[in-house]
Parts: structure tokens; sequence; C-alpha cells
């Protein structure tokens, strides 16, 4: 039985801004970083989805989250 979550981009995006927003990666380190985060089994398939979306392990975090909503302090 295949118990690996299915990533999509959105997925992909949305687990780096809450990681990114809880200061356990930044910005500016490679996606590679979070790797640390994504469990053994289903980081392949993290891997896969981002090559499919034209993504590199060297390119930045900051590259997935796209435009940021700033909200004033």
């Amino acid at each position: 039985m295949d118990t690996a979550v299915k990533y999509d981009i959105e997925v992909i995006k949305e687990e780096a801004r809450l990681l990114v927003n809880k200061g356990l990666v930044h910005r500016q380190q490679p996606i590679y970083t979070l790797c640390k985060y994504i469990p053994d089994r289903d980081w392949v398939c993290f891997e896969l989805e981002l090559e499919k979306n034209e993504f590199l392990l060297r390119d930045r975090v900051i590259d997935l989250l796209g435009c940021e909503n700033w909200e004033d302090d």
C-alpha cells in the first residue's frame, strides 16, 4: 500500500510559506532545505512535482512564495 502523500505545487508553496512564517526556513535558502521538513518517503513525490513545475532544488524558497501580501504592523 502506497502511504506517500501526493504533493501538488500549491501544497508545496503553502508548506514553504508556513515554514517561512514560523521562522524555520528563510526565503533566501535553497528549496532543498525543505527536505528536513518533508518525510523521506514523500520527498521523491515532492521533488518530482517541483521538477514538473520547472523548479530546481537549488532555486530559492522565495521563488516558491511568489507574491506575498504584507500587512501593516
